[in-house]
Formats: C-alpha cells, structure tokens, sequence
C-alpha cells in the first residue's frame, strides 16, 4: 500500500476552494456579531488544533477499520455512513481518463496478439508480428487516427483510418508507455478525441467495473486493514464510480485516475486482499431515487461527519473514528503570527483571529464556515476550507490558541 488512505475522496473525491480573500479597514468585530475573538498582541504562536482529515462527507476510512475492529460487518458499515440509502448493483465497462499521459499520442510495448480496433464503424485488425518494439496511435487533423510502430529509430505508419481507436490484448492487459514510465492496464486502451475533428488525444482506459475497483481500492484503503473495512471501501468505491459514469466528466470519459475523482494506478498496484475485497462485495453499491448514490468518503471525519450535497450525507456523531491507531482523529499545527502575515499581506501585522461561522457539530462549534485575520491595515474574510488550504492543514475543523512569543534575550556587550 504506497499511501495510508486517501485525503479526499470525491470528487469527490477532493476539495477544490476558490480562495477569495476580501480586504476591508481594520475594525474590531461588531458587537452584534457572535464571533470567536483571539487577539494577537505582538510577535505570538499560534497553534491551531482539529480533528479530521478531508471534508468530512460519508464514511470515514479510519472509522470504518475502527466499526471493523469493533466487529461491525462491512453492510452495517455502510448503511451507518450512507442512512437513507438502498441496496442495488453496479456492474458494465467504466472509461477511466488516464491524466498521466500527457501526450496527445498512445503508445503502448508491443506484445503477442496485439490488436487495434476502429470504434465507429467498428473493425478489428491484428497487429503484425513484424519486429515492432511499440505501438502507437495518434490523431490526424479531420478526425483521423494513425496507427505507428517502430523497432528501432523512427515511427513508421501501418494504417490510418476514420476516427478513434483502442488497442486491446489477448491477455486482457496492455503496458502503457506514460512521459513518466510504464504502467499496466487492464482492459482496452484508448486514443480517444477530446474534440471532434480535432487531432488532441486523451489516453482512456475502458474495462469493466470490477476490474477497475482493483486499481482503486488499494490506493484508498490499506489493502491489509480488517476485511469488513476493505469491503466497505470497496462498497463505497464501486458506488461513486458509477455515480460519476451516470452524470460523466466529460463525453470521452466517465472518471478520472487522481483524488479529483478517486485515485486509480491500473494493475500494477493491485493487492490480493483487496481484490478479495471486491470478490466479496462483487456488484454491489447504493442507491437513491433509482441512481448511484453520491458516495463520497474522506480518511477521517474527526469523530463527526460533515453535512454534505446529498440528503444521506448527513452530519451525525461517529463512534467509530476516535479508536487508538487513528492520527488523524486529534491533530495539531505550530506556527507563528508572522506565518499568517505572509500569507496575507494586505492585513498588515495580525492583530486578531475571529471565527464568526461554524457549521454546529462537534467540539469547539464543529468545522469553521466564516473567519477573518484582522491587521494594522486591513482584514482577510476567508473561509476555514480557504485556510485549510492555505496552510496545508488537515480539515477546515479547528480552533486556535494564541500564545506570546517569548522575548529574545538581550546580546552582551
């Protein structure tokens, strides 16, 4: 498992924040206002301390190991993050855009079998065995696709033909060769439009659910936490994917590979317990209303999820979150006053922090909606996800201690 578990999920599995930082007068807080008031008098500390990691919707990762531990079956798991939502299946092909490669072309090792298809009309052509080392199509201007292969030296042209096209493997997996390295996929590549009649190429992976699942799951969850923790992810994996492929991101594709959506790595990362994972949960997801439910998830939401878009992301105590090996359920942050003034120049020197919103759940009022930074020359009206990304903390749940900073001692003469 290269990483513990996924910051955001969602798109959703991420935060996008618009930073808008509105700069007025310094003024003290109106007193008609119910704000948190945290004066900075001089050179100071300021430790920020919260709970969570990511925005808080849907399940928690590591309360889910924690339900796990506690011996909470993965379906209970599910239902207790996701209220309000029923049972259905999710099954069919999904059409992954693999961002890493960033070229307009799709070149993929050459191997035994190797065939490339037109999509529209369709029509198949075996590659030859003819000493290539690469494959790669390419598109023309007026809509047209180029299939190359070279053994050595420079790209030579077998075929062109109307439209897109995909290569496909006997062995249903293909090494794709990125900017970065190689990496294996399974499923079909494809050199896929991102305009029509346009040469720009977007590299898309098109495979069947399940398939896919076992390049996600073990880059969201460690594939070797408790099983009923994995299979929930699974769940919840399978189910936000095919909310994506039901509204999709773009007409080529349904479903990006990186924390914009969720992470996806293809077979190379996959794990044989995350794949049991899968098996044991094959095909079943959420719904509501008769769609894929919006299951977003976040590694910790702190010990209290957050409100989210849909009526089954609710804001609800979780019990689960708090267990002994969770990091990211308390977390704290040093810095100092002068940290805050970079970052915001236009304030001046900080003379206070307010927190004037809070959504209402929790320690300390729950997840800061509203604050400002107030300086020598002016005020900073942010929000706490604006904050958060700023300084790179772990969740828009926090609150502030304010601590003089020690004077420096006097240099002998």
């Amino acid at each position: 498992m290269p990483r513990p578990v996924r910051r955001l999920a969602g798109v959703v599995i991420t935060l996008v924040v618009t930073l808008t930082v509105a700069l007025t007068s310094a003024s003290p807080a109106s007193s008609n206002r119910r704000a948190e008031v945290y004066p900075v008098a001089g050179p100071s500390t300021i430790t920020l301390s919260g709970h969570g990691y990511g925005h808080g919707h849907g399940m928690s990762q590591y309360g889910a190991e924690g339900a796990a531990r506690a011996g909470v079956p993965w379906q209970q798991i599910i239902e207790f993050y996701y209220p309000s939502t029923s049972w259905g299946e999710h099954r069919g092909a999904i059409h992954v855009w693999i961002t890493g490669d960033t070229t307009d072309d799709l070149v993929v090792v050459a191997e035994p079998g190797l065939k490339v298809t037109r999509l529209q009309p369709k029509k198949a052509w075996k590659l030859p065995a003819n000493g290539a080392r690469r494959w790669r199509m390419s598109g023309l201007t007026g809509g047209r696709t180029q299939v190359q292969f070279r053994t050595s030296g420079s790209w030579r042209t077998w075929k062109s033909f109307a439209g897109d096209g995909q290569f496909s493997s006997p062995e249903g997996r293909l090494t794709l060769v990125k900017p970065a390295g190689k990496a294996t996929y399974r499923g079909r590549l494809r050199s896929a439009s991102v305009r029509p009649g346009q040469p720009a190429r977007d590299t898309v992976n098109v495979l069947s659910m399940e398939a896919y699942l076992r390049g996600v799951v073990p880059l969201e969850i460690p594939a070797l936490w408790s099983p009923d923790a994995v299979r929930a992810q699974a769940v919840a994996a399978r189910t936000y994917a095919a909310a994506e492929r039901s509204h999709p991101n773009a007409s080529h594709y349904e479903i990006c590979d990186t924390t914009q959506c969720q992470v996806y790595g293809g077979y190379d990362v996959e794990h044989p317990a995350a794949t049991q994972a899968i098996l044991d949960t094959v095909g079943q997801g959420l719904v509501h209303d008769g769609r894929p439910a919006f299951t977003q998830f976040s590694s910790s939401n702190g010990g209290f999820s957050s409100a989210g878009s849909a009526p089954y992301l609710v804001a609800k105590e979780d019990p689960y979150d708090g267990w002994a090996g969770n990091p990211n359920h308390t977390w704290s942050v040093v810095l100092d006053d002068a940290a805050l003034e970079r970052h915001y120049p236009a304030i001046g020197d900080l003379t206070g922090i307010e927190v004037s919103q809070r959504d209402g759940y929790g320690e300390w009022g729950g997840r800061v909606l509203k604050m400002s930074l107030v300086g020598t020359a002016g005020r900073a009206d942010i929000s706490g996800d604006s904050l958060r990304t700023v300084l790179g903390l772990k969740s828009s749940w926090f609150t502030f201690t304010v601590t003089p900073a020690a004077p420096r001692p006097k240099r002998q003469r």
